[in-house]
């Protein structure tokens, strides 16, 4: 099997995983297997020119979101670092160049190269809370997967941020948003404001904006908090995470 990716974002032609979606449900399901490893990957940023702005942000996004939360999660270790870090530093670097300026080939392939790490690092590190709360929104509401991680991300590292200020200050530091004087809470905090920066130049909507009716997404939110315990993904969270913690952010995605 030889894997040819026409975006930068999933980095399926670096894992094992593999969703698909249960319409009966309503329920994103992850399948994970070896089967599912590409033999070959050919990863061309020029078959990524021609992808429009709204699948730019949501793929660059799901890379961003990948390498974070592999950075951040319980299963990190030292070679899905290197990764992870590699690949946020690109991407905050280049996805607004991408995003600005499709046919950027600098901006391309360097999206590209981070999209690929940031696939190695959750085939080893897995995900966490993001991809968790995620996939039940795109499962139900038919958000795109990055935009509904984007929607997320603020809120769901800002519950993650204590439970390993210093993981979260590394990445700050590395992109320049903290300097090495800064408390670790404090560029923790930094990080957290570059990432609503970098959604708002790649205009992530919210919930209202993307025409998801209120009621209906409160009538979902218990389905989607236990979906999205269930999916696993939360487990691998720095900190613990009940049901009750994502119904609460949940709610805070569509404030009354």
């Amino acid at each position: 099997m030889t894997a040819i990716p026409t975006t930068a974002g999933t980095g399926s032609e670096a894992t094992k995983f593999t969703v698909t979606t249960d319409t009966k449900t309503g329920v994103k399901m992850l399948l994970a297997g070896a089967s599912l490893l590409p033999d070959c990957a050919i990863v061309d940023p020029l078959y990524t020119i021609t992808a429009p702005k709204g699948i730019t942000a949501a793929s660059g996004l799901d890379a961003l979101t990948h390498s974070i939360e592999s950075y951040t999660s319980k299963k990190a270790q030292p070679l899905t670092d290197t990764f992870a870090m590699s690949a946020v530093k690109r991407i905050f670097k280049y996805l607004p160049e991408a995003y600005k300026d499709g046919k950027n080939v600098k901006a391309r392939t360097e999206m590209s190269y981070a999209a690929f790490e940031a696939g190695v690092a959750i085939n080893n590190a897995s995900v966490t809370l993001v991809h968790g709360m995620s996939r039940p929104i795109g499962a139900l509401f038919h958000v795109p997967h990055g935009i509904s991680n984007a929607m997320l991300l603020q809120k769901c590292l800002s519950f993650a941020l204590d439970g390993a200020y210093e993981r979260f200050a590394e990445l700050s530091r590395a992109i320049g948003a903290a300097t090495a004087d800064t408390s670790d809470k404090q560029a923790a905090e930094k990080l957290i404001e570059k990432i609503g920066e970098l959604c708002a130049i790649c205009e992530v909507p919210t919930l209202q904006g993307y025409g998801i009716d209120r009621e209906k997404y409160y009538a979902s939110i218990d389905k989607m908090s236990a979906d999205a315990i269930a999916s696993g993904s939360p487990a691998n969270t720095i900190k613990p995470v009940s049901v009750e913690n994502v119904k609460e952010i949940y709610k805070t995605l569509y404030p009354y």
